[in-house]
C-alpha cells in the first residue's frame, strides 16, 4: 500500500509545506565553506512535532494540536507559531487556552504588537474588563506615534459589548492618564473617554470630556465628532461645541454629518444653509448636491430639488464613466429615485416611469418597482399592480414588509379598504407580535370608521410597546379630529410628546386638540412651531383653520398654498379647503 497516493489532500498539502520549511532551514549555500554550519532550531523530532500537532487539528483534537504547537513555539520562539496555537484555541472556543498561548508570545516576544493585540481582545472576549488595563496600555506604548491617535479612537468599539460599561470607562481612564494632558494625543484621549461616558449613559460627563478635548490648542476632530453624538442625542450645549469646531475650517465630512443632523433634528432650512455653504466651498463635490436635492424634495421646493439632482447626475457622469466594470454607486439611483417622485408630484407619470426604470442598485431595485406598481394603480391597471408586486423577490424580512405596505397603500389609494383590510389581518395572523402591522390594521379601521376596533388595536399596541409614541399620538389625534373625549385626547398626546419632545407632527395633534378644546392661542403657537420645523401638507391643512376661523385669511391662504406645493394630493388638505368653501 503506497501511503502517499492515498493521503488526503490537506494531508499532502501541510506535508509539502513542512518540508519545504526542512528544506529552507537546512540547506546551505556553500559561499564559505571554511565556516562551520550553524544549526537549525528545527530538528527531525521538532519537525515531526509541527506535522503531527497540525495533523491533530485536521482530525479535530484541538486539545492535542494546541499543546503541540504551543510547546513547539515555546521551543523556538517563532511568532508564526505562537499565532497558529492561539488560533486553534479560539476556533475550539477555549478562551483560556488562547489567552494562554497569547500571553506565552507576549513573554517569549515583549516587543509584538500583535501579541499584546490577542490578550487584549481575548480578555475583552472573557469579559475579563479590570485585568485589559495593562494590556492596553502596553498596546498604545507599542504602537507607532503617527498611528496612536487612530489607536486611541478604535478603543470603544473594542469594548462596544462590555457588559459592565462603567467598570470599561473606569479601566481605560487609568490607561489614558499618561495621556490625557499630552498636546498631541489628549484632545483625542478625552474625546475616547467621552465616548465610552457616553455609552455608560452619563452624558454630563461625556459632554464635559468632550469640552475639554477642545481645550487643546492644536486638536484633531475628535472631539467635535464626540460632540456631534451627543448633539443627536439632544444633550444641552453640545452643539456649542459643534459651533466652536465648525469656526475652524472642519473638513467636509464633518459639515455634512452637522447637516445630516439638522436635518434628524427637523431644522431643514439651517440643513441646507450649512450644504449651501459646503457647495460654495467644494462645487464639485457631488455628496452635497445629492442631500441638498433630497433636502429641498422634502421642503417641497420641486424646482430647487430637480435642478440640484440634475446636477448631481451631471457631476457623476464622469466619475461613473472612468470606472468601466463596477456597479454604479448608490446615489445614482437614490437620484433616479427622486427625480421620479418630482415628476409624479408633477402628475408627470411618463417621466416618473422613465426615471425609475433607470434605477439599478441592488438595494433600490424593490422601492423602484414597488414604485412603478403604484403608477400601473394610479392609471388603472390595479390587478396588473399587484401581480407585479407580487412576482417581486423577497431578500430579507424588511423587502418582505415593503412589499406588505405596499399592497396596502396601493388598495388604500383605490378605496378597496375591505381588500387592504383582509390582506393585513392575513399578514397579522401569520406574525401576530409584528407592532407594524397592528399598527396599520389600527389606521385602517380608522379609515373604515370603525372606530371601536381601532381603539381596541391601538391599545393592544400600547399594551406591547408602551415607549412607543405612535399609539398614544394616533389614538388622541383620532378622538380631537371627532370632537369626542377631548381631555383624554390631551392626556394621550401629551404622553406621546414626552415619549418624542418636539416632533412636529405630534405638536400638530396637541395643537389640534387645543383648537377643538377652544384654545386657539395656543393651538396657532404650536401649529406654527410645528409648520416651522417640518413644512407638511397636513401640519398647513390645520394651522390655515385655525388662522381662517381666526380672521387671518390672507395668511391662512397663504399657508393652504404652500401645503398645495409640497403635497397637492393630500387628503386631509383637500377636504378642509372644500369643507370650507376656500377657492385658491
Amino acid at each position: 500500500m503506497n501511503y502517499y497516493d492515498h493521503m488526503r489532500p490537506t494531508y499532502r498539502l501541510l506535508f509539502s509545506l513542512l518540508t519545504a520549511c526542512w528544506v529552507q532551514v537546512h540547506a546551505q549555500t556553500p559561499l564559505q565553506p571554511e565556516e562551520p554550519a550553524k544549526s537549525s532550531a528545527m530538528d527531525s523530532a521538532l519537525f515531526y512535532q509541527l506535522l503531527l500537532g497540525e495533523l491533530k487539528a485536521q482530525e479535530q483534537e484541538p486539545a492535542v494540536a494546541f499543546s503541540l504547537l504551543l510547546d513547539a513555539a515555546r521551543k523556538t520562539g517563532d511568532e508564526a507559531l505562537f499565532r497558529r496555537s492561539v488560533q486553534i484555541a479560539l476556533r475550539a472556543h477555549a478562551g483560556d487556552s488562547a489567552l494562554q498561548a497569547a500571553k506565552a508570545w507576549q513573554n517569549a516576544l515583549p516587543a509584538s504588537r500583535e501579541a499584546t493585540g490577542f490578550v487584549l481582545q481575548i480578555l475583552l472576549n472573557l469579559n475579563r474588563l479590570a485585568q485589559t488595563q495593562e494590556p492596553l496600555k502596553r498596546l498604545l506604548a507599542l504602537t507607532p506615534q503617527a498611528e496612536r491617535a487612530d489607536t486611541i479612537w478604535a478603543i470603544p468599539s473594542l469594548y462596544e459589548r462590555a457588559s459592565d460599561k462603567q467598570l470599561a470607562v473606569t479601566v481605560v481612564q487609568k490607561a489614558l492618564t499618561p495621556l490625557l494632558d499630552d498636546p498631541k494625543l489628549g484632545a483625542t484621549a478625552w474625546a475616547t473617554l467621552g465616548r465610552l461616558w457616553m455609552a455608560a449613559g452619563n452624558p454630563v460627563a461625556a459632554l464635559s470630556a468632550a469640552e475639554k478635548g477642545q481645550r487643546f490648542a492644536a486638536h484633531p476632530e475628535h472631539p467635535a465628532w464626540l460632540a456631534l453624538s451627543l448633539m443627536r442625542a439632544d444633550v444641552t450645549h453640545a452643539e456649542n461645541l459643534v459651533k466652536n469646531h465648525l469656526a475652524n475650517k472642519p473638513s467636509t465630512e464633518f459639515r455634512m454629518a452637522y447637516a445630516q443632523t439638522l436635518w434628524l433634528a427637523h431644522r431643514q432650512a439651517e440643513a441646507l444653509k450649512e450644504l449651501q455653504n459646503v457647495n460654495q466651498q467644494q462645487p464639485d463635490y457631488a455628496p452635497a448636491t445629492l442631500l441638498q436635492g433630497a433636502l429641498n424634495l422634502e421642503m417641497g421646493h420641486l424646482d430647487s430639488a430637480q435642478a440640484n439632482l440634475l446636477r448631481y447626475l451631471e457631476l457623476m457622469k464622469d466619475q461613473t464613466s472612468a470606472q468601466t466594470g463596477t456597479p454604479a454607486p448608490r446615489g445614482l439611483s437614490q437620484a433616479y429615485l427622486s427625480l421620479a417622485q418630482i415628476a409624479l408630484l408633477r402628475k408627470d407619470l411618463p417621466q416618473a416611469q422613465d426615471w425609475l426604470q433607470r434605477v439599478d442598485h441592488p438595494d433600490d431595485v424593490l422601492t423602484a418597482q414597488v414604485r412603478r406598481a403604484g403608477l400601473m394603480a394610479q392609471q388603472g391597471q390595479l390587478e396588473a399592480a399587484l401581480t407585479l408586486i407580487h412576482s417581486l423577490p423577497e431578500r430579507s424580512a424588511t423587502e418582505a414588509r415593503l412589499k406588505l405596505s405596499a399592497e396596502v397603500q396601493i388598495l388604500r389609494d383605490q378605496k378597496q379598504l375591505t381588500r387592504a383590510r383582509s390582506v393585513l389581518e392575513t399578514a397579522l395572523a401569520d406574525n401576530p407580535e409584528d407592532i407594524d402591522i397592528l399598527y396599520e390594521l389600527a389606521m385602517l379601521a380608522e379609515k373604515m370608521d370603525d372606530l371601536a376596533e381601532m381603539e381596541r388595536l391601538l391599545r393592544q399596541l400600547m399594551a406591547a410597546k408602551p415607549e412607543d409614541p405612535q399609539a398614544y399620538n394616533a389614538l388622541g389625534y383620532s378622538l380631537a379630529d371627532r370632537g369626542q373625549r377631548l381631555p383624554e385626547a390631551r392626556q394621550l398626546i401629551e404622553k406621546a410628546l414626552q415619549l418624542k419632545p418636539n416632533d412636529p407632527f405630534i405638536m400638530d395633534s396637541l395643537a389640534w386638540v387645543a383648537f377643538r378644546m377652544g384654545q386657539n392661542d395656543e393651538a396657532l403657537r404650536l401649529l406654527r412651531s410645528a409648520f416651522r420645523q417640518r413644512p407638511d401638507a397636513e401640519i398647513a391643512a390645520h394651522l390655515g383653520e385655525v388662522l381662517w376661523l381666526s380672521g387671518q385669511a390672507d395668511e391662512a391662504r397663504s399657508v393652504w398654498r404652500e401645503g398645495l406645493e409640497l403635497n397637492p394630493e393630500n387628503e386631509t388638505l383637500k377636504a378642509t379647503l372644500q369643507r370650507l368653501h376656500v377657492p385658491l
